[in-house]
């Protein structure tokens, strides 16, 4: 299998993996046009490889697309598990709009800019002068019930497979239960209603490289989102990650016809 990789470190290992930098894009366009897979683009370069080139990217355009946004990323997840959402309010960042949010969410609630991970950019909302410090941070209102949780559950997702799940207890700075912001990794057992969560979201949008960041209020699941990359502080195997991508490539090697097989002519009417 022919891999061009322009992620060193996500794919130490892979046989057959060439590795490029970013700008190698316009120097190696008939390499890339030759490989099997192109793996860890760069979010930048994935119009060129795919429409421009024609290659097989991974993680899937989808896990780009989708995971690139919390906007796009919950509008995404209302439509296929509303009711694993948590109540969210998405709006252009006006006055009116403000004013409007602010009056609606009750005390405590959360708030996030469209584009951060790891515990960057989310807010507990507590007095109309947190609220005012965020709207002067934000381009658009994104605003999200306040779940009484104290720590959540990251699934990771390879292809169609749960590699591993395990829980991030609360930080001592409170709210935040993200390992970068000092969450603690818990090994205790994850219920199923969690990992079928994931691993239904995933199959349903087309996300093949992700963890999933889940909730769990009074045994209902809710999902907060996703990272496309993400860290393997929860990995117990370095090699789980690796071996699952491996896997994964090899079995998707020929993309779906979903118009089955084509028939042999001619055909008797």
């Amino acid at each position: 299998m022919n891999l061009v990789s322009f992620d060193i470190f996500r794919t130490l290992g892979l046989p057959g993996t060439t590795v490029l930098k970013p700008d190698d894009l316009f120097r190696q366009k008939e390499l890339l046009r030759q490989a099997d897979w192109v793996l860890f683009p760069e979010y930048w370069q994935l119009n060129a490889l795919v429409y421009g080139l024609g290659c097989r990217v991974f993680p899937s355009e989808a896990s780009y697309r989708i995971g690139h946004d919390k906007v796009e990323m919950t509008r995404a997840f209302q439509v296929v598990a509303s009711a694993h959402t948590p109540w969210t309010g998405i709006d252009a960042n006006t006055a009116e709009a403000q004013d409007r949010l602010w009056q609606l969410m009750s005390l405590p609630f959360v708030a996030k800019l469209p584009k951060a991970s790891m515990g960057d950019g989310v807010w507990l909302i507590e007095s109309r002068q947190d609220w005012q410090r965020y709207c002067d941070r934000s381009p658009v209102l994104y605003v999200q019930e306040y779940l009484p949780i104290d720590r959540d559950v990251r699934v990771v997702v390879v292809g169609a497979k749960v590699i591993t799940a395990y829980w991030r207890t609360q930080s001592d700075r409170g709210f935040y239960n993200n390992v970068a912001q000092g969450g603690q990794i818990d090994y205790s057992p994850v219920p199923s209603a969690v990992t079928d969560l994931a691993l239904r979201l995933a199959l349903d949008l087309g996300v093949d490289h992700a963890g999933f960041d889940i909730a769990l209020v009074g045994g209902h699941p809710y999902v907060l989102e996703f990272n496309r990359l993400f860290g393997n502080q929860g990995l117990a195997q370095g090699s789980a990650i690796r071996d699952a991508i491996l896997d994964y490539l090899l079995t998707s090697r020929e993309p779906d016809d979903p118009e089955g097989p084509a028939p042999v002519w001619p055909v008797a009417v």
